[in-house]
């Protein structure tokens, strides 16, 4: 099972060198994918979650694919809404030649209403538009498209329609921040909608929390307690069938964009580790 960090691309302290020194450091402490958020309008709804300055994932991600060398890079998730289908493809098969085949597209259909309408897009055909975009990134092989084929697509959320959507069109679901009683019943609602769908289940690809403490916890979200509890859920996350996990350290205070150490440390703590018990 695979690696991940999401790298928050957002917040006071971010800036290009800080975004260097996290892609370096995730990429030195043998991660094996480096992931960043995605909003284009920093609306009141977007800003009490991820304030400004917001770097762009296409953007920051041909930054990351220039100071790194093997890590593969990836979107959770790209809002799919907020681009024309087109475009996305153009963006992400030039993305994923330029760095040499590392890119994963992680796709998600939004959820800042504020941010739909200062775009312009109506918040009520974001289901339809994710699948558009999808479509669109797996084209028939004969239609002439951009070589998109061979990106990875992650298809993130969490309701039925996010199950099917994966099952259809995506390679992974990518479910994000969650406790593991709700992950594993979810897992068995993708299992039928595949069954249903006579579609093979697409593999797993969760992104949880990453908050060491020093005591165990007894109500806590995947990835939250003493690194034993954490290397637990990891354990759990591989049996139930995961080929890659995302850790994601940000625990919703701007003021940790301008201190990464402290998440870095935590890092630091869960790969050796794995490391260790692999």
């Amino acid at each position: 099972m695979d690696l991940g960090v999401n790298v928050p691309n957002f917040g006071p302290g971010t800036d290009p060198g800080r975004l260097r020194d996290w892609g370096r450091t995730v990429e030195g402490l043998g991660f094996g994918l480096l992931m960043v958020s995605d909003h284009v309008v920093i609306t009141s709804d977007v800003a009490e979650q991820y304030p400004e300055p917001f770097y762009e994932p296409f953007t920051t991600l041909s930054w990351l694919a220039g100071v790194t060398d093997r890590v593969r890079l990836g979107t959770t998730v790209l809002i799919a809404p907020y681009r024309h289908p087109l475009l996305v493809a153009r963006m992400a098969a030039n993305l994923d030649r330029l760095s040499g085949g590392r890119l994963v597209l992680g796709v998600g259909a939004g959820w800042a209403r504020r941010e739909f309408a200062a775009l312009g897009v109506p918040f009520e055909r974001r289901g339809v538009l994710t699948d558009e975009l999808l479509r669109t990134l797996r084209p028939p092989q004969d239609d002439g498209a951009l070589d998109t084929a061979r990106i990875p697509l992650w298809v993130g959320g969490g309701s039925d329609a996010a199950l099917r959507r994966t099952v259809l069109l995506g390679d992974a679901w990518h479910p994000l921040r969650f406790t593991m009683p709700w992950f594993e019943e979810r897992v068995e609602r993708l299992a039928a909608i595949a069954a249903a769908e006579g579609r093979p289940v697409p593999a797993l690809a969760p992104r949880i929390v990453l908050r060491l403490t020093a005591e165990p916890l007894a109500e806590r979200r995947a990835g939250e307690g003493t690194i034993e509890q954490v290397l637990a859920d990891l354990d759990h996350l591989r049996r139930l069938g995961a080929e890659s996990v995302v850790l994601d350290p940000y625990l919703g205070d701007p003021d940790e964009t301008r201190r990464p150490e402290i998440a870095w440390q935590a890092l630091a703590t869960v790969a050796a580790h794995w490391k260790d018990g692999r």
